[in-house]
């Protein structure tokens, strides 16, 4: 049995918000100490690392549930199937419903009900779930969908992966600059001709990497004691991710009996261009390669890090030709890869 990506779909929300945006910004040490450089040094660094130089917000009245369905409506339409015939909505995310001021995450009902209530569908037996799983949440998503076709359990499953990051955020760290929001979504099923799983790899860390990223209060002592925001150690991320995503990603090469040289593209997670480009030379130097031009599409320099969304929305971009110098064709072999809180890893190859 093949099982595939039958369609997809996207929303990259129409908030564009500059580095710019920060000069003015008072960003505090994480004891609240003053950063002495200048805020346009701060931003210099800052996109000489990551990459970014601007990143999407969410429009005031939608939250992630709203743009996870914008993004799966347009995926069941891409997949030409009856919405009722979906027997799986697995939603990846964080925070759940961050409603624009509040400070508490809304996760009742879950977001993988309210889509199933904006889509209208009336079948009780579509199963509709959230999955906590960190940035490779979209991912894992896939692999359980995949799992419940494989078992018989499902014929039909809606993957989606949305986040609102930009209500999370600390104005007051740095790190705020990373992080976007936006979601995609992908329509799952057993196929004779829309591609097919060939592998796939998890892995979770829990031993000291388990809070690598975490739950925080602010930088500043006048901010809200009771409101916590998302925080890491940016350093610490960048040293796991740059050792065990490639390791992750070889396994299921491997694992596939795909060779590293008819892989055509590296779809990694939008989390730091410098982080992505050291982890696919690390994974081609495993094959004693060099990692081949134009190998790994990128968006974060105009999307910024949307978490479990990135993936998705690049893979949608790329297969509606919105970056006309990555395409595909039928029977390319691709690689999904993501890292991000658990701290867990994974990986799918996948031919397209």
């Amino acid at each position: 049995m093949k099982i595939g990506i039958t369609g997809t779909g996207s929303y990259i929300p129409s908030i564009i918000t500059k580095n710019e945006a920060f000069l003015q910004h008072k960003f505090l040490g994480v004891d609240g100490s003053k950063i002495e450089q200048e805020n346009s040094v701060i931003i210099e660094k800052f996109k000489a690392i990551t990459g970014i130089a601007e990143r999407r917000y969410a429009e005031p009245e939608f939250k992630t549930s709203d743009i996870g369905y914008l993004a799966a409506e347009k995926a069941i339409a891409d997949a030409g199937i009856d919405k009722e015939e979906l027997d799986y909505i697995i939603f990846a995310h964080n925070f759940g419903d961050m409603t624009l001021g509040k400070i508490q995450g809304d996760t009742l009902p879950s977001l993988a009900t309210r889509v199933k209530h904006l889509l209208q569908i009336k079948n009780p037996k579509c199963v509709a779930y959230d999955l906590i799983f960190g940035c490779p949440g979209w991912i894992e998503g896939v692999i359980q969908a995949s799992a419940f076709i494989k078992s018989g359990m499902a014929k039909k499953c809606l993957v989606i992966g949305g986040e609102t990051l930009s209500r999370v955020v600390d104005p007051y760290d740095r790190d705020s600059m990373i992080f976007s929001d936006g979601a995609g979504a992908a329509i799952i099923e057993s196929t004779e001709s829309s591609g097919e799983i060939l592998a796939h790899d998890s892995v979770t860390y829990a031993g000291e990497e388990a809070y690598y990223l975490y739950f925080d209060k602010t930088n500043s002592a006048e901010g809200c004691k009771d409101t916590r925001y998302i925080k890491m150690l940016g350093r610490k991320i960048y040293e796991f991710a740059c050792i065990n995503v490639p390791k992750a990603m070889a396994a299921c090469l491997d694992d596939s009996g795909v060779a590293i040289d008819d892989v055509k593209k590296i779809f990694i997670h939008q989390a730091n261009e410098k982080m992505d480009e050291a982890i696919i030379k690390r994974f081609y130097k495993l094959y004693g390669k060099d990692a081949p031009e134009n190998v790994m599409p990128m968006s974060i320099h105009e999307l910024g890090n949307s978490s479990v969304a990135t993936i998705p929305t690049l893979y949608d971009l790329v297969l509606k030709g919105q970056l006309p110098e990555h395409q595909l064709n039928k029977g390319d072999v691709v690689i999904f890869a993501s890292v991000g809180a658990g701290m867990n890893v994974n990986a799918i190859v996948y031919r397209y």
